[in-house]
């Protein structure tokens, strides 16, 4: 594949009987470094898998689970980069919420096709688990599924649950799973956030983990497979980075970025998008249909008391200002609508979810026009229905913090077992 061509799509612990692959060398026929590579950047699970000559993936059948993040360090498609290697044998596409070429938006998906490029079956996964999915491996017939897609490390971003729904189905269907890790954008320092109750489980999350998890998608399949799939643990490998630590952010990794979604453009937006996201459930605009979604909330009739109130608030890492814009498409669209930007000026100690609870409190205080979504979307969002009740009896934001640190604290003893990297 060539830029031109499929870059295009891109612009608009425990383990299972396979173990897990560590940073290998170069292998004898493998293709050379990038020109212009830079000597330390992150390698990704993909690097080090053709590093090792695609060892793990002989005499199979592969189905690739990816979108336009599955690229290489050089900015070609996995696809390509797989279907023309005698090396690998891969026999099918699967594509998750937005699509594999990731055009559609939030809660949609593209129909079933095939891969102008290659000619391969195009499959989508959105929607389906179970059986339903273990059938579609099936039909495909591949026997090893390789997920690979940028994540944004947020529970309710969905493509984690792909990977779940993957490995049950894959279990199901006598099907083995390979996961190809690559970096959380916002760093992997510290899980924040409530963690789920399972009342609340659904598509933005199935099972009890932490609003930012602060894990890698390999990270997460060793915890999905010990944790959540113990009665029926896929057999499972993961494919590990090299030069990933936790304290890193997707800007010093050396690779390339691809919008994993429409509304996730920039590393920035992935910043900020595990508290700004909650405003999904409420009638407030989440800066959806703006060039800086997530970035800047708001709605039509709100003013400048809301920043003020915000900014008030000396939540670390972080400065609130007020903010105006036109939304082309979602909420509001072309209405001007009042809010704030956040500008986050420390990184390290930007909580997004406390910055995200913030606005939500201080929002509720300042413009009348408030309101939660009727279906109480928030409580599927934020895992529990105590945010949204404590927001509306007045609570403050150490208050809602303080509530779910117990369950916090339970689940960073759980993470700790599954983590790879420094």
């Amino acid at each position: 594949m060539t830029l031109s061509r499929r870059g295009l799509l891109g612009l608009a612990g425990t383990t299972g009987a396979l173990g897990t692959l560590g940073a290998v060398g170069a292998a004898p026929g493998t293709a050379p470094e990038p020109p212009g590579a830079a000597a330390d950047r992150v390698r990704t699970g993909f690097d080090q898998l053709a590093a090792d000559g695609y060892a793990l993936l002989a005499g199979r059948r592969v189905g690739l689970v990816t979108n336009p993040t599955g690229i290489t360090a050089d900015a070609r498609h996995l696809v390509d980069v797989l279907h023309a290697d005698a090396r690998v044998k891969l026999v099918a596409v699967f594509g998750p919420e937005h699509g594999f070429r990731g055009t559609a938006q939030a809660g949609d998906s593209e129909a079933a096709g095939r891969d102008p490029a290659t000619g391969l079956p195009v499959y989508d996964t959105y929607g389906k688990s179970g059986q339903k999915l273990a059938d579609a491996f099936t039909a495909a017939g591949i026997d090893t599924v390789v997920f690979d897609i940028q994540d944004v490390g947020a529970r309710f971003y969905t493509y984690i649950w792909t990977l779940y729904d993957c490995m049950r189905a894959a279990a199901l269907a006598d099907k083995a799973v390979v996961v190809l890790d690559r970096p959380n954008p916002v760093g992997g320092r510290r899980a924040a956030g409530p963690v789920l109750e399972p009342a609340y489980a659904s598509g933005v999350g199935r099972e009890a983990i932490a609003l930012a998890h602060g894990m890698t998608v390999a990270e997460l399949a060793l915890l999905f497979n010990a944790e959540f799939l113990a009665a029926k643990p896929v057999r499972l490998s993961t494919v590990r980075m090299s030069g990933w630590r936790r304290e890193s952010f997707f800007g010093t990794t050396g690779l390339p970025w691809v919008p994993p979604s429409p509304n996730v453009p920039t590393p920035d937006t992935a910043l900020a998008y595990a508290g700004t996201c909650l405003f999904e459930g409420t009638n407030l605009s989440e800066g959806r249909g703006t060039t800086t979604p997530f970035e800047v909330v708001g709605a039509e009739g709100v003013d400048r008391r809301w920043a003020e109130a915000a900014q008030e608030l000396g939540l670390p890492g972080v400065w609130f200002r007020e903010a105006w814009f036109t939304p082309t498409f979602s909420k509001f669209t072309g209405k001007v609508c009042g809010g704030v930007r956040l500008i986050v000026h420390d990184r390290a100690a930007f909580d997004p979810v406390r910055a995200g609870i913030g606005l939500l409190v201080t929002a509720k205080r300042t413009w009348s026009g408030f309101a939660w979504r009727t279906d109480h979307w928030i409580d599927q969002l934020t895992g529990t229905d105590r945010v949204r009740k404590m927001i509306d009896a007045g609570a403050g934001v150490e208050e809602v913090a303080g509530d779910w640190a117990a369950g916090l604290e339970r689940f960073a003893a759980v993470r700790g077992r599954y983590l790879l990297y420094p």
